[in-house]
């Protein structure tokens, strides 16, 4: 079985700017540089005969690049426990459309279609059951913002599951023209 997802992977220099982020919240699994990513889209679990069909499929997306900028951070979270810490990404519209012709194309290789809302964000760490409050945190970087960056491409990973978290792989990456 392949976990797959499609994502988007945002520079260096942003990468760095969200890693400089990440302390103040006791017992945060922060994410490291490999793992942060804006998804797109959440594959699952599936077979290598649908993880082929979902490759061919994502080769057919086409999409000029995007710029995008980090616009504030937040919390999910259910029974008013977070389980994870995120910075925004902004413009929405531009996301939600290459979201939905990446839906549109996972669905026409025999996937489901997604049934969440999607909210772009990036996620920067989990939250167990034990960690400290998030309050502070989402207080002081409330007003996180950063000039435009554009994204060239997005890629379809692979997540693997071990003792430390998740590592991600590329499995192969899209340009957008």
């Amino acid at each position: 079985m392949h976990r797959l997802f499609v994502a988007l992977r945002p520079p260096a220099e942003i990468r760095a700017r969200l890693s400089d982020l990440m302390e103040g919240v006791a017992g945060a699994r922060w994410q490291d540089d490999d793992q942060l990513h804006l998804t797109l889209r959440f594959i699952g679990d599936v077979d290598g005969r649908v993880a082929d069909d979902a490759l061919t499929a994502l080769r057919s997306v086409r999409q000029p690049p995007l710029t995008l900028m980090l616009s504030g951070v937040g919390c999910f979270g259910a029974r008013g426990r977070p389980n994870a810490l995120w910075a925004g990404v902004v413009p929405h519209a531009p996301l939600a459309h290459l979201h939905k012709k990446v839906d549109q194309a996972l669905v026409r290789a025999g996937l489901e279609p997604e049934r969440r809302a999607y909210l772009p964000h990036i996620t920067l760490a989990r939250m167990p059951r034990t960690a400290g409050t998030v309050e502070p945190f989402l207080a002081r970087h409330a007003g996180l913002a950063s000039g435009g960056f554009t994204i060239g491409h997005f890629g379809l990973y692979e997540s693997h599951m071990g003792q430390g978290g998740s590592s991600y792989e590329l499995v192969e990456r899209f340009a957008m023209e």
